[in-house]
């Protein structure tokens, strides 16, 4: 997920988000990972 995901604050919500269980959490979880994946692909590191 590091190719996709560049910031490190980034990297810990998504370590959070995934340990979450539920529907709510899991939807939340894949909007996060679509979004800070189109958002960290313009940033270079």
């Amino acid at each position: 997920m590091k190719t996709f995901i560049k910031t490190d604050c980034g990297l810990e919500k998504y370590q959070l988000l995934k340990s979450q269980k539920g529907l709510f959490s899991k939807i939340r979880f894949y909007w996060f990972v679509a979004i800070a994946s189109l958002r960290d692909s313009v940033i270079k590191k």
